[in-house]
């Protein structure tokens, strides 16, 4: 009986093995990548990308007080700004409840 319940319990543990292998370490020869991947992500959360972002809100800002802009666009404009900066957040909340489930 204990052996059919084993079994039974195999597809399970074979499921879950590669995410387990998967979030411990970085593949090999993966380094470039990682560090181009870093640099791109300080890029886009630097000192360049927030100056574009303020820029960017304040035009919009002003054009929707001149009633030259749609409110639709304008809106776009400011959640992408939310998900740029809180891209970390975002992934740190997605990987908890990849986690738990």
């Amino acid at each position: 009986m204990k052996s059919i319940r084993g079994l039974a319990a195999l597809p399970l543990m074979l499921a879950s093995a590669p995410a387990l292998a998967a979030g411990q370490t970085d593949p090999q020869g993966s380094g470039p990548i990682v560090a181009a991947l870093m640099w791109l992500q300080g890029t886009l959360l630097g000192n360049v990308a927030t100056a574009v972002a303020v820029i960017a809100v304040a035009m919009v800002g002003f054009m929707m007080l001149t009633g030259r802009m749609n409110w639709r666009f304008g809106a776009t404009v400011i959640i992408g700004c939310f998900i740029l900066f809180g891209s970390a957040a975002i992934v740190s909340g997605i990987q908890s409840a990849a986690a738990a489930g």
